[in-house]
């Protein structure tokens, strides 16, 4: 068991100051938490005398924030550690997927190789936790999710994570819905999908699938969903019919959703009032040539929205990070989320909810019993976190710092 200590000289944040012309400003003072098993303990003002007898960490300083969550990624897929390679042009995503295919079996003996890679890159922007889709096809069966499954174990006192059986190349395609079913034996834990019309060419089927193999391993579900417009919509409309049936609230994700940016406000809000009732949530990548779900509407009415940096660096694209904070960032930037509190406020998506100050200022993290599991950048407050995206000085989980240094 690790020694308990305290992180010492931690800059928080204690609420916003309102100027005469309504411009918010964000109040920090330094502090010092005592982590112990994992959980900070105490949390007390810099003037507080620690005893002499106890361990301590400088924190320099630094500005404290929740560590984040990349919920969509494939670290199955990823070129990382191989040398450089650009992608094959596609014109479409059959076209995208035939020449993922024959790749498989080549890149699937680096599997646990280039995953560590990501990991390693993830972890080194903040996030401490991982939901990773993982292919499962005809071409390779389960050796990818063998090596990704392989490459987390090595980091469990690192990070949390999610493995989700991804069937990427269609689930109605021969053998597939065994081969998932063996995924879920061997390791994944949520039920993915694809595109039910678009690739799967049965809304209603592929769905039903779906949840048939969630209830069977009482397993949560998150689906890729590319198609848009009505056809998307109503995909997820039928999705939110078949998570009702079953009773599976708040056990749904719907990834990517871009046909729900695709149809009129009050359809928009009509869904997202549906979606937040049952508790399904939306994943999605901030891209910047898409259609994006109504996260603001989907945010009001109560529905979750987590992002994440997808697959990377690989026969999909070249480009990217691994750093969610920059997710955020390019969101700010699309619905000119520039003023103070709403930068602030917006560093809920890269966390997975929670901000160290809650709209109205209140103090809502750390508390004493939350998790030591937090990030520590050069910045003055959350919102200027957002905005500019400052080094990751250090990383810690659990108590432990796992990336960068104090």
């Amino acid at each position: 068991m690790a020694t308990p200590y305290w992180l010492t000289n931690v800059k928080l944040e204690t609420g916003y100051i309102q100027d005469e012309k309504g411009a918010y400003e964000t109040k920090t003072d330094l502090f010092h938490l005592k982590i112990e098993n994992g959980r900070i303990v105490e949390k007390k003002s810099n003037g507080f005398a620690i005893p002499q007898a106890e361990k301590i960490k400088d924190g320099k300083g630094l500005l404290a924030l929740p560590s984040f969550k990349e919920m969509h990624n494939h670290l199955d897929k990823t070129y990382l550690s191989l040398d450089w390679k650009a992608p094959i042009p596609a014109k479409n995503l059959e076209e995208r997927l035939r020449l993922e295919a024959k790749e498989l079996g080549e890149l699937a003996p680096t599997t646990k190789q280039r995953a560590r890679a990501m990991i390693d890159l993830i972890l080194s922007h903040g996030s401490t936790h991982i939901r990773t889709h993982v292919n499962i096809d005809p071409y390779i069966g389960l050796k990818n999710l063998e090596g990704v499954k392989a490459a987390l174990e090595d980091y469990s006192d690192k990070l949390t994570y999610e493995i989700v059986a991804f069937p990427q190349h269609g689930l109605l395609r021969d053998q597939v819905i065994p081969l998932m079913k063996e995924a879920m034996r061997s390791g994944a834990t949520l039920v993915g999908g694809l595109d039910p019309a678009g690739i799967d060419r049965n809304i209603e089927k592929s769905l039903y699938e779906v949840m048939n193999l969630a209830t069977e391993f009482d397993a949560d579900i998150d689906i890729h969903l590319h198609d848009g417009g009505h056809v998307g919509f109503y995909t997820v409309d039928k999705l939110a019919e078949f998570v009702e049936e079953a009773g599976w609230h708040n056990r749904a994700a719907v990834s990517h959703a871009f046909s729900l940016g695709d149809v009129p406000v009050p359809q928009q809000e009509e869904i997202a009032e549906r979606l937040s009732g049952l508790g399904m949530s939306i994943m999605s990548t901030i891209p910047i040539s898409r259609t994006l779900p109504p996260i603001e509407i989907l945010d009001r009415k109560g529905v979750h929205v987590y992002l994440g940096c997808d697959g990377f660096y690989d026969s999909w694209g070249p480009f990217g990070t691994g750093d969610v904070l920059e997710k955020v960032t390019r969101y700010g930037e699309l619905y000119r989320k520039s003023d103070e509190r709403s930068l602030a406020q917006s560093l809920k998506w890269a966390t997975g909810g929670p901000t160290p100050l809650s709209k109205d200022g209140e103090v809502a993290w750390p508390l004493e019993g939350d998790d030591a599991s937090l990030v520590l950048v050069n910045a003055s407050c959350s919102a200027e976190a957002v905005a500019r995206t400052p080094k990751r000085e250090a990383v810690i989980f659990k108590g432990k710092v796992v990336s960068g240094q104090l």
